[in-house]
């Protein structure tokens, strides 16, 4: 167990119309057994309720742990991101979505291995789906059984290991998420860190809990057409940046269709069988 004074990371929570899953995302991060420093919680203008929560939610808990950014137009989450990211106050940004959860030592393990390994500058780890109702305690884990490994542009390119939940990055990082772009937003940052040879390594430990399905919530055919578009997308920006050739550039945008007609089949099986 590592020293319980406040861990050196500041966490990023994007909220929109979340008021009813907020408490148990912030919760987790409270009961974390190496606490992080602070909590952004930055409302994209939800129109509901949510902004009143937040604000009853961060007069819970210690002053200035919680400090809540309303926004006045909204912006989607990586915008939101960004925002909390430049007002945060620690040399470490870790990301959770207002619907989903961490392992009691996600901070515990992640940021000490970062911190003893100063030369990485992004990490991420597995995620799990979870059931509702929060199922049984989760299991303790032992440090000195973790293990990083490392990941290249390649294989990031082909497949985006890097769940947003998961990832924890240096504070002091030159890129951002893309303002505007609603969908893939993430993978295409992680791209551009990884691509510009930032050290990014990820463990198979499964750190933090997923309350939605693994694409498209419900399985609808709209929100996984929505998120196809955004990752073509990501592509054609990584090429018009220089990032990657025409000879990536192509063969990517076929595999990303082919993994895509793929997914929607198995929505629709899924809703069929669910009939």
């Amino acid at each position: 167990m590592v020293d319980q004074s406040l861990a050196p990371v500041s966490v990023v929570i994007p909220c929109y119309r979340c008021a009813d899953t907020i408490y148990r995302a912030v919760t987790s991060v409270y009961s974390q057994t190496w606490r992080p420093a602070e909590v952004i919680l930055v409302e994209d203008c939800s129109g509901d309720s949510t902004l009143d929560q937040l604000h009853l939610l961060a007069n819970k808990y210690p002053d200035n742990w919680v400090r809540v950014i309303n926004l006045q137009k909204n912006s989607g989450p990586g915008t939101a991101r960004n925002i909390g990211w430049d007002r945060a106050r620690q040399p470490y940004i870790a990301f959770l979505d207002a619907d989903d959860a961490w392992h009691p030592q996600k901070i515990e393990i992640q940021a000490r291995w970062m911190l003893e390994n100063p030369e990485v500058t992004l990490t991420g780890h597995g995620c799990v789906i979870a059931p509702a109702n929060g199922g049984p305690p989760p299991p303790m884990y032992s440090y000195e059984e973790v293990q990083f490994k490392p990941v290249s542009p390649r294989r990031l390119l082909v497949s985006n290991c890097f769940s947003t939940p998961s990832v924890m990055l240096k504070y002091d990082l030159p890129q951002r998420f893309a303002d505007g772009k609603y969908h893939s937003e993430d993978f295409l940052l992680w791209c551009e860190i990884c691509i510009n040879s930032y050290p990014c390594y990820r463990s198979s430990w499964p750190l933090a809990y997923l309350y939605k399905a693994a694409y498209g919530e419900g399985g609808l055919s709209s929100n996984l057409w929505a998120m196809e578009k955004g990752q073509l997308d990501t592509y054609l920006r990584l090429y018009k940046m220089y990032k990657i050739s025409a000879l990536k550039l192509y063969p990517l945008l076929l595999w990303s269709i082919l993994r895509f007609t793929r997914r929607l089949l198995l929505s629709w099986w899924h809703i069929k069988m669910k009939k």
